[in-house]
């Protein structure tokens, strides 16, 4: 009940279900890269970041809030930090050309994409990081906060 009153106010719904994604993309481009040599192998690709854009502008809040009654209705709010999901895709482009020989993985773009997923992963960590602390020092009476 408290995890609800202290969390659900901040960003950090949001940023837990972003390093699960980005962790989640790791894992596939790992798969990827593994998998250069495999004689018809597809690329996979991790689709998250739209969502979580769209939903991390509205700050994770819910700003409307409404209950449905009958599945058929429209949700009120479909930016709701427990509904984003990575998901995982093989994408259309570029399958027709074959990067490496014998599959569509070209490791160039592969190893830019670990980079770029590694930065987002840290920085994700350290803005929950920085929640904690700004919550801890609110705590203390806005102390160091050891």
């Amino acid at each position: 009940m408290i995890d609800n009153f202290l969390f659900s106010k901040t960003k950090i719904p949001l940023l837990h279900k972003a390093l699960g994604a980005y962790a989640t993309r790791q894992k596939v481009i790992a798969g990827n890269i593994a998998n250069i040599s495999t004689v018809g192998y597809k690329r996979r690709d991790v689709e998250f970041e739209t969502n979580f854009n769209e939903a991390l502008t509205l700050g994770g809040a819910t700003p409307l809030a409404g209950a449905s009654t009958q599945p058929a209705h429209i949700p009120i709010n479909s930016n709701d930090p427990d509904q984003l999901q990575a998901r995982i895709s093989e994408p259309t482009e570029g399958t027709d050309k074959l990067a490496s020989g014998v599959n569509n993985v070209d490791i160039d773009m592969e190893m830019s994409e670990l980079a770029q997923n590694q930065i987002r992963f840290k920085y994700a960590a350290r803005l929950i990081a920085g929640t904690f602390t700004t919550m801890r020092r609110s705590i203390n009476g806005g102390g160091s906060g050891a």
